[in-house]
Parts: C-alpha cells; sequence; structure tokens
C-alpha cells in the first residue's frame, strides 16, 4: 500500500517531535558522592540529603529536569560520568583549569576556602594569631598545607587527624586551640557546639564548587545554569545556602 507523500512527511514531523519530546523527560541520573556532611550525605532512612542534594532538586525543578540521584564514590565518580552511567556530578567538585581540560563546568554554586574554628572566647581574628598555639588539622588536606607552610611541616601544635568530626570533637574538649579545615564542613559542624565560633582569614584563597558535565554537552550545561541564575535571582539560593551554613550567601563569579 502506498501512502500519500504528505502523509509520509507528517508522520516523519511526528516521530522527530516526538522523540524530542521523549528526550526532553529523559531521568538524568545524578552522581554524588554521599560521605561529605553537609554537601551530600546518607539520613538514617539511606535518602541522600546535604547542601548539593537541595541545590540539584531547585536548578532540575527551575530547568523542568527529571533526575535521579545515586550515590556514586568519588574515586570512581569522573569514569562514571566518562562512561555514562551518570549524566552530571555535583559532589563538591572544585573548579581547577585541569579539569576543565577533560570536563565542563557550571557557573559556581558555592565558594569554597579555609576556615578556622575556635572557642567562642578565644582571641584569634586570623591564621597569623595561632602561633605557638595548638591547632588541629585533617592528614594531607589543605589545611594541613597552610598551617605547615605558616608553622612548619614538623612543628609539634600540628595535631593530625583522620576527619574534620574527629578535630571538632577535640577543640570541643579543649584539646586544642583551634581548627583550620574546609569552610562548608567547619562551618557545619561548628553548629553542633555552642561554645565554638568561625573565624575567617582574608587571605586564604578563594576556590569554586561547579557541577560537572561531559565536555561539549552544551544543551545539558546551558539548562543547569540556566536553573542556576533563576535560584539565585528568586532567593531560592540563598535560603539553601542559610539552612545549611547559617550565613548569608556569597557574591559568587558569573564565570
Amino acid at each position: 500500500m502506498k501512502f500519500p507523500v504528505k502523509l509520509l512527511f507528517s508522520l516523519a514531523i511526528a516521530a522527530v517531535a516526538s522523540s524530542s519530546a521523549f528526550a526532553q523527560a529523559k531521568e538524568l541520573v545524578v552522581g554524588s558522592s554521599a560521605t561529605y556532611r553537609p554537601f551530600a550525605y546518607e539520613s538514617p532512612t539511606k535518602e541522600i540529603v546535604g547542601y548539593d542534594i537541595d541545590i540539584i532538586k531547585a536548578i532540575a525543578q527551575k530547568s523542568g529536569l527529571q533526575i535521579k540521584i545515586v550515590n556514586t564514590p568519588w574515586t570512581g565518580i569522573f569514569a562514571a560520568l566518562n562512561n555514562g552511567d551518570v549524566d552530571l556530578v555535583i559532589s563538591g567538585v572544585t573548579i581547577n583549569e585541569k579539569r576543565k581540560q577533560s570536563y565542563d563546568f557550571t557557573t559556581p554554586y558555592f565558594e569554597a576556602r579555609q576556615l578556622i574554628g575556635v572557642h567562642k572566647d578565644s582571641n584569634v581574628n586570623g591564621l597569623k594569631d595561632l602561633a605557638g598555639k595548638k591547632v588541629a588539622v585533617v592528614t594531607g588536606s589543605t589545611g594541613d598545607d597552610i598551617a605547615s607552610r605558616e608553622f612548619g611541616k614538623t612543628s609539634p601544635d600540628i595535631k593530625r587527624f583522620e576527619s574534620t568530626p574527629v578535630a571538632i570533637a577535640e577543640l570541643a574538649n579543649s584539646g586544642v586551640d583551634a581548627v583550620i579545615g574546609d569552610n562548608g564542613v567547619i562551618a557545619f559542624r561548628v553548629q553542633e557546639h555552642k561554645q565554638l565560633k568561625t573565624v575567617s582569614d582574608p587571605n586564604f584563597p578563594k576556590e569554586y564548587f561547579g557541577i560537572v558535565v561531559k565536555q561539549g554537552n552544551k544543551a545539558l550545561l546551558d539548562k543547569l545554569n540556566a536553573g542556576l541564575a533563576a535560584i539565585k535571582a528568586d532567593g531560592t539560593y540563598a535560603k539553601i545556602y542559610k539552612t545549611w551554613f547559617q550565613a548569608e550567601a556569597p557574591t559568587l563569579p558569573a564565570q
């Protein structure tokens, strides 16, 4: 049976439109390592929650994206993106030139820097004031590098621990005078101890976290950036930031 050319053309257009609609409705798999509280971690009911999770859910809602969040170990998270096991990654990933050679990043969604935790009655105002004091850091971390450069790698005043929660507990128990660590984690953990506060040092360098997609996936990148811009503009971003860090959201660069 032969069909009129016009009918065949109409059917082809309908098929393309249907395929396009299907593609737009495709559920995107989001990879996140749920071991980095407060950015992403498992609740007692095994739900993945955290700052990163709230951010990507808000972006998806604004951009009309269907997402599924999968707990993906950090050690394999970029391989999962390369292999197509996940479509995007949000997991406290620092934007740097080396990574930008292999992946595309959204505009920043978090300002990362080091932060000092001390007791509320401390007169410490910055890194220099920690000279001669016992300082806790996580072994091999950026905080460890900073303290080692400032006070000497073998200084007996530098106390190294396996994780930030353990270091904060040592500070709360007055085993050390200060803790240096990632601002998001330090700010979140200090909230759990009413006798502690945070101190910023303007000399600590700033870095930024971005959402990662495969290089060249401009369509997805544009949707994510549009959603991120929208939640920054309508106050959703500031609300999420304050919920997790009890502070006003910083102004982030556009690129």
